[in-house]
């Protein structure tokens, strides 16, 4: 969750790890820190806040550094506070350390340490390890050797990086299941949770992989094994990302950004790789039985992918979220996982795909960041070419998944002879055109749909329904509102409502209701049912429809008519639909876009 940065090189570094730690807020943003190395000891900044207004408040860009490692927090142990936030300092002040991630043992080691006259000034599990690295220094000598010895008996996950006093030109890192990478650059080295820290100034990258650390100086880098401490050759990434991709040209919020980049993140899903889709084809044609696995907005992309499959492959593929996956996946060595991350580092997700690979079964992903972890660890992955997604509630991300899906099970349907060629080619077409379709609508509905959002922002309870296919998009847009208008929003399909839902229909629950095409007849006919089971009751419904262009107030309080288009490409086009009602209430309500509340974009910790 939290997002680490650090820095080495000939002159002063102190604005680039600003700006590294910037890029990396996404991550986390309730504090804030940094350690720089002066001549003889360590500078060390911290508090709670964001990035931009920490640094103004403590004047950082004016200590002069050529070495220096930053943090920001997304909070596990211990509250918000400024005793809380990293950097943490050994007791004598020598070690400066950053953590993501969880230090399981945490307990019984700072037990430890306290009987052995060590004082703690956080609740955090990483302060054991700033403690850690100067007891082992003493017998040793060795920041290395104290390092090594630290590593062999935490026990959990992390990423961390760390400082010191007797070799004040070098930054020694390491990881276990928490992302880090090195940039290399000339005289100039990185190390960060991800591209973004430095994407700026060099697109050479070096993946670490669990059980590995790492020693940097502005001149050179080693790489060695935690084990035996063997130096390990590393390749160097080529980042394929532009940065510029990564700033807000000119929109207020990333999210919204993101959003209108939709139709060219489907147009890169349509113009993959056809070898790598075939490949996973050929996984799910083979495979006994097969499961499809997310968390979050990407289970919802699994749910949508279990319906997508039963209608263009009929193969039903039960969806379990990643932290249910263990106790309810029965796998073998005749079942493929089909796994969904936006960032590759989830570790729910991480954690079941390891659980199948141990029981022998074959595995596979989609993911939107080349070198991360589930990237490396799977039979096949499908890079699905989307692009930085800064904001952390995910938009573009997920609809490029659902269209990669789409392709997937068209292919499917067309090996196994469930669907002709011509139905293929049909279906093809639908999402080619569904780019300039979502365009069309990003430009000509974001009005209305501001207008819709600003006038009921104060409503406190949403009910979204959709049948079919479409309660996956009524769960994902539900989702949405929660994650970023902080509005309570329940997403469930329009059956439920006769079972219990519908006790709850008053003036003070407004309904949202996804209604299908009406080529699905028995799909439209029993939507229309659910509807009219609400207003029978006075409830309020907001409907979203493909009907003909006129009025509906037999049906609607509100409606928002789309044009006419291909069954397939409906629902993902309704999802477009939520994901605006959802940025505008939230822009509305004045809530902080990009940055929600208690969230984080990369959910790497259990």
């Amino acid at each position: 969750m939290c997002g680490i940065s650090g820095v080495v090189g000939l002159k002063n570094i102190s604005e680039l790890l600003f700006e590294g730690i910037r890029n990396l807020e996404y991550r986390g943003y309730d504090s804030c820190g940094v350690a720089l190395m002066n001549k003889t000891h360590l500078i060390i900044k911290k508090d709670i806040g964001g990035v931009e207004e920490f640094y103004r408040k403590h004047n950082v860009l004016k200590q002069k550094s050529n070495i220096g490692i930053a943090h920001t927090r997304w909070a596990t142990h211990g509250k918000v506070t400024q005793d809380n936030t990293h950097p943490f300092t050994s007791r004598n002040g020598n070690f400066a350390v950053v953590h993501n991630g969880i230090i399981s043992n945490y307990r019984p080691l700072r037990d430890l340490l306290k009987k052995e006259g060590y004082k703690f000034s956080s609740e955090t599990d990483t302060e054991v390890i700033a403690h850690l690295l100067e007891k082992f220094f003493k017998s040793s000598q060795n920041p290395e050797k104290a390092l090594v010895k630290t590593l062999n008996l935490i026990e959990g996950t992390f990423a961390l990086a760390f400082i010191c006093t007797y070799l004040p030109d070098q930054i020694f890192c390491a990881k276990r299941e928490s992302p880090l990478m090195l940039g290399i650059g000339d005289e100039i080295k990185f190390v960060s949770s991800d591209f973004n820290a430095f994407i700026d100034h060099t697109k050479n990258a070096v993946i670490l992989d669990d059980g590995e650390y790492a020693i940097l100086s502005r001149d050179s880098y080693v790489v060695k094994s935690i084990t035996n401490e063997d130096e390990v050759a590393k390749p160097i990434t080529k980042i394929e990302w532009d940065s510029e991709t990564s700033k807000k040209k000119g929109y207020p919020h990333y999210m919204l950004k993101e959003i209108y980049e939709q139709p060219q993140t489907i147009s890169n899903a349509l113009d993959l790789e056809p070898s790598g889709l075939e490949e996973v084809v050929e996984m799910f044609a083979k495979a006994d039985s097969s499961y499809f696995l997310g968390v979050g907005t990407t289970f919802y992309v699994a749910k949508y992918a279990q319906y997508i499959f039963s209608e263009l492959a009929q193969e039903f593929i039960p969806s379990i979220s990643s932290d249910e996956f263990i106790t309810l996946a029965n796998v073998n060595k005749n079942t493929l996982v089909f796994a969904m991350s936006q960032s590759g580092e989830t570790f729910d997700t991480l954690s079941a795909l390891k659980y199948s690979q141990a029981k022998g079964a074959k595995t596979a992903a989609i993911v939107n960041v080349m070198g991360s972890s589930i990237a490396r660890m799977v039979d096949q992955v499908i890079l699905q070419g989307s692009g930085p997604e800064i904001c952390v509630i995910s938009t573009k991300a997920a609809l490029s998944q659902m269209v990669v899906l789409s392709l997937i099970a068209m292919k499917l349907g067309l090996k196994k002879k469930v669907i002709s060629k011509k139905i293929y080619q049909e279906n093809y077409n639908s999402l080619k055109d569904l780019p300039a379709i979502i365009q069309g609508i990003l430009n000509e509905r974001s009005g209305f749909i501001h207008r819709i959002a600003h006038k009921y922002c104060k409503n406190k309870n949403w009910l979204y329904l959709g049948r079919g296919i479409y309660y996956p998009i009524a769960l994902e847009a539900a989702l949405k509102m929660k994650e970023v208008a902080y509005v309570h929003a329940e997403g469930m399909p329009g059956g439920f409502l006769k079972h219990g839902t519908l006790a709850m229909i008053d003036d003070e629950i407004l309904s949202i209701v996804f209604v299908p095409p009406k080529e699905k007849k028995e799909l439209y006919q029993s939507t229309l049912h659910s509807i009219e089971e609400i207003r029978a009751r006075s409830g309020f419904v907001l409907g979203i429809h493909f009907t003909e262009q006129r009025k509906n107030q037999d049906l609607f309080n509100e409606e928002l008519i789309l044009p006419k288009v291909p069954t397939l490409i409906a629902p993902l086009i309704q999802l477009v639909i939520g994901q605006l009602f959802a940025y505008f209430t939230a822009t509305s309500l004045k809530r902080n876009i990009d940055k929600p509340r208690s969230l984080a974009k990369s959910v790497t910790v259990g």
